[in-house]
């Protein structure tokens, strides 16, 4: 079942009733979400992107129904502008991206995902191309394997887990996601295997990220998507682990506030945000949610609306003169209105 379905839906209905809605799903996968969309908005026209060619295919079965209400497309999502150049549509209303790793790469042993299952050290979204994680564990330097651990994994034991990784290495290439998990658990001290689940974790989100270059993507595609949207439109975003809802939160809360000088009486021109934020912080899943569906535990959801322009001219005064009344008693500290989480 798809994560948080119900609230998604909700969140993006707004945008979806729009005339002549378009929603992308940025992260197509199964097509889950992309199905319940079409099926209670029939005059939605959806752009379905996945950088995976297994599940654009799973998708296109799930999907042919819909007939041309579909646009299904082999891309990253920050490819987002070129797919809408290409099929001609100037903008969108609705639109969601689920991030990490899809159903279907982890129910499939032999996609490497998944470091309870042996399986060949792939760990590629879209295997018609770029390097593996068996690639990048047998041929990056050590140092560069360490600030992946550190950066990408959040991994505390790095060097560790690097200095076992070049003493195998040098005797035989790793090529499984057993013996790599196996090669994890052992460096990682037995307290702090105890606790944090598996050991391996970090690392193979680490390598995941890396091989995938899911930040990156996810730094042009937040962006590119809110570019996109529409007057009264409506973005969310589920992420699943702290670097990725980082970014989001960033690039969210960047435009939901003024950028000009707070002391002033009225809005400057072009100083205005351009987001409304529909959730407080990150929405967590409730307990029936992710009793229902286990995927669903650590999920952090974040929902903004395009704020029209006229919206925006008519409301901008009471809020500078909100804001600038207490800039008198004391500054706002900046960041103050982003919400927590």
């Amino acid at each position: 079942m798809p994560v948080l379905l119900e609230r998604c839906l909700e969140l993006l209905a707004p945008g979806l009733t729009l005339p002549g809605a378009v929603h992308v799903d940025f992260t197509l996968g199964l097509g889950g979400h992309a199905e319940a969309v079409l099926e209670r908005f029939p005059d939605v026209v959806l752009i379905g992107l996945d950088r995976d060619t297994e599940a654009l295919a799973h998708a296109r079965h799930r999907l042919i129904r819909f007939g041309d209400r579909t646009h299904l497309v082999h891309a990253v999502y920050d490819e987002l502008p070129r797919v809408l150049g290409e099929l001609g549509i100037p903008m969108i209303h609705s639109g969601l991206f689920d991030l990490g790793v899809s159903s279907l790469q982890l129910d499939e042993a032999d996609r490497g995902f998944a470091y309870s299952q042996d399986a060949p050290l792939d760990m590629r979204m879209d295997q018609s191309r770029g390097a593996t994680a068996e690639d990048v564990v047998n041929g990056y330097e050590p140092g560069e394997l360490v600030r992946i651990l550190r950066q990408y994994g959040e991994e505390k034991f790095a060097p560790r887990v690097v200095s076992a990784i070049v003493r195998e290495r040098q005797k035989v290439r790793i090529t499984s996601t057993a013996r790599l998990a196996e090669l994890v658990k052992d460096a990682i001290p037995a307290a702090a295997r105890r606790t944090g689940g598996n050991p391996a974790k970090r690392t193979f989100q680490a390598l995941r990220i890396e091989v995938n270059a899911e930040l990156d993507a996810l730094e042009g595609a937040v962006p590119a998507a809110l570019d996109a949207l529409a007057p009264k439109g409506r973005l969310v975003v589920m992420s699943y682990q702290s670097l990725e809802d980082r970014i989001v939160k960033r690039a969210l809360a960047a435009r939901s506030r003024s950028t000009g000088p707070i002391d002033l009486p009225v809005e400057l021109p072009g100083t205005g945000p351009t987001l409304k934020l529909l959730t407080r912080g990150s929405e967590l899943p409730s307990e029936a949610e992710v009793a229902e569906n286990p995927r669903a535990a650590s999920v952090k959801l974040r929902a903004v609306e395009r704020i029209d322009e006229q919206d925006q001219t008519s409301g901008t005064g009471r809020e500078r003169s909100r804001l600038s009344t207490r800039g008198k008693q004391g500054r706002l500290r900046p960041g103050a209105n982003e919400g927590e989480g």
